[in-house]
């Protein structure tokens, strides 16, 4: 039996229990693009720690919305 034909009855058992094919695109992890956007990120996350006197003044200014 030819791949081909494994895959094709493989593929016919699996609709017979009620699975579909899907395709799912993922990022390439393996790209410059990806590993400059991941590092922004990285940073942005590691300056947020820094930050934490800018959600307190919002706070302070905010009005309760309970009252």
């Amino acid at each position: 039996m030819s791949v081909r034909d494994r895959v094709a009855e493989h593929r016919r058992r699996m609709r017979e229990r009620g699975y579909r094919p899907i395709q799912v695109w993922v990022p390439d992890v393996r790209t410059e693009q990806f590993r400059d956007e991941a590092h922004r990120q990285a940073a942005a996350l590691a300056r947020a720690d820094r930050r934490a006197d800018d959600q307190e003044f919002v706070e302070d200014i905010s009005d309760s919305w309970d009252e």
